[in-house]
């Protein structure tokens, strides 16, 4: 395939990857003035089983439908054509440079002011999705590309979309660790979105990687247990646990609700960060104070001019955080 020309337009530059149905590819648009880049779909079903053809047929073609509807979203890749050639189906849609978050929560842990802005900007595109009755089932690190140019988050693989007013009939589609129960038995809904977005937050905030490592449940509450894992705020975790709840009723129905408690959480956190400096900051200077003692006690001088007014000070400071917290 690579070198290859397409619809004498598309020209096979490089192998991105393969799915259950599909083949991506990297191409040069050499009509298009600017000779851009973009991504190459080609159908190419696994299994050639009458069911997996036909399962894959019906994907491909609701993927384009999609895009062609959702594409003009500045974080969702545009839809740019659809062909046939040599009894093989193709779809050309926007090629978006950067990196996929798989790669960036390989090697560390986010602070939680990162997953605040991760969930903000993730959330705001699924919100948009949600609004036009497509789930889309397939969210991962994989399926999100953090752009070059501006850092933010682009949606990609609308190829499992499921569009809300047809859910009744459905094929099990998604990535284990991301996939909650109720997706699992073929009965996706929009929260099922929520769901995976949440167990990509508690994998940013631990390390730990659903897909190789099984997080413990409550054998009570059959809920997921991972605070133990990490330090977080317990606003936080409390918006992280009803994304993931077992039962599909006790989460956010859409990003809708789960990104507005998200923002307001946002609002709050200048003063949780000053909180937090204020309690660092007294601290640290406790300490201090403690190692100036016992040095003067040692050596019969003062490290401080006055280790009264250190302390009036440091209980200044105190006082001012019992101000912020109420």
């Amino acid at each position: 395939m690579l070198g290859t020309t397409l619809a004498d337009r598309y020209k096979i530059t490089q192998a991105l990857g393969k799915g259950g149905f599909s083949k991506t590819f990297l191409a040069i648009d050499t009509q298009h003035s600017d000779k851009r880049n973009c991504i190459v779909k080609q159908l190419r079903p696994e299994s050639d089983d009458t069911f997996t053809v036909k399962t894959s047929q019906r994907l491909f073609a609701t993927e384009v439908k999609v895009l062609k509807r959702l594409g003009s979203y500045d974080q969702i890749p545009q839809f740019f054509d659809n062909f046939e050639e040599n009894q093989e189906f193709f779809l050309v849609e926007q090629y978006i440079e950067g990196k996929n978050l798989q790669q960036e929560l390989g090697w560390r842990r986010w602070s939680e002011p990162k997953v605040i802005a991760f969930l903000q900007d993730v959330l705001t595109t699924l919100a948009y999705v949600h609004q036009r009755k497509v789930i889309h089932r397939d969210l991962k690190p994989a399926n999100l590309i953090r752009r070059q140019n501006d850092q933010k988050i682009v949606l990609i693989d609308f190829g499992s979309v499921k569009n809300k007013r047809r859910i009744m009939q459905t094929v099990v589609i998604g990535t284990d660790g991301y996939m909650p129960s109720e997706q699992s038995i073929g009965r996706p809904n929009f929260s099922s979105d929520i769901y995976a977005v949440g167990i990509i937050a508690i994998q940013a905030l631990t390390g730990i990687n659903p897909t190789k490592s099984k997080l413990p449940i409550d054998p009570k509450s059959g809920e997921i247990v991972w605070r133990r894992f990490t330090a977080v705020s317990p606003m936080l975790g409390d918006i992280i646990d009803k994304m993931v709840r077992y039962d599909f009723r006790q989460r956010y129905p859409t990003a809708k609700e789960a990104l507005a408690a998200v923002n307001e959480l946002s609002s709050k956190v200048p003063s949780l960060e000053r909180r937090q400096l204020l309690q660092m900051a007294a601290s640290w200077a406790f300490g201090l104070l403690g190692v100036g003692l016992a040095y003067g006690a040692f050596t019969q001088t003062r490290l401080f001019p006055s280790a009264n007014t250190l302390i009036k000070q440091l209980f200044g400071l105190a006082a001012l955080n019992s101000e912020e917290k109420s």
